[in-house]
């Protein structure tokens, strides 16, 4: 066979290679400026989430993941015997090698859970679906997303951004960088340093004539 018909060959087999291919998944920055939400945006979301199918449970998902930092995967795997309800402690199980740590449980999630477990008195898990298994971490993403859309955010929102927003936020309020770290879980701070960066306070009055 000639070179020329070789490469005609070997080209149409390799386009028709890359057409069979499912489609690249964007990169972050491509679809979202920031991987975060602002206060303003968070409470947004959470009151969005009440309005749907499951409101109570959805407004208290999103609510628990940014409160704690939360993974998807370490809500979803959240159970019952985490909880202190006596002394108002949450143990959180953080994963990616991160460090456990235990939390403080505000009055409002406490009677929260109370209901939640009211409801499904037969699982051991706090966050489930209608037939009473955990929720999966696609259930999660919608949950989401579909609250960002109905609060009119005008990016797509995904659970991590809880996380995200959730450090920034105690970064903001000048919270001690290890104190962060600890609460989220980091086993290298230097992850934890990236809220501090962004913190827009240390540049007050740069700005200024």
């Amino acid at each position: 066979m000639p070179n020329r018909d070789r490469q005609s060959s070997f080209s149409a087999k390799s386009k028709k290679k890359k057409q069979n291919l499912p489609p690249t998944k964007p990169k972050n920055h491509d679809v979202r400026k920031r991987e975060y939400l602002t206060t303003t945006e968070v409470k947004q979301l959470r009151d969005a989430a009440k309005h749907s199918r499951n409101g109570f449970r959805d407004y208290w998902l999103i609510t628990m993941l940014y409160r704690h930092g939360l993974r998807v995967s370490e809500a979803i795997d959240l159970k019952w015997e985490q909880v202190d309800f006596r002394h108002a402690r949450l143990h959180v199980s953080r994963l990616k090698n991160g460090d456990d740590s235990v939390h403080f449980i505000e009055g409002d999630e406490l009677r929260a859970m109370r209901r939640l477990k009211r409801e499904n008195p037969d699982s051991d898990f706090i966050f489930t679906s209608e037939r009473g298994s955990p929720l999966s971490p696609r259930a999660v993403h919608a949950i989401v997303a579909r609250a960002g859309d109905n609060a009119g955010i005008t990016f797509p929102c995904h659970p991590h951004m809880l996380r995200h927003s959730r450090g920034f936020k105690l970064a903001s309020r000048g919270e001690d960088t290890r104190a962060i770290q600890a609460y989220l879980g980091h086993k290298n701070i230097q992850h934890t340093v990236l809220y501090t960066k962004l913190d827009p306070k240390r540049f007050k009055g740069f700005s200024s004539d």
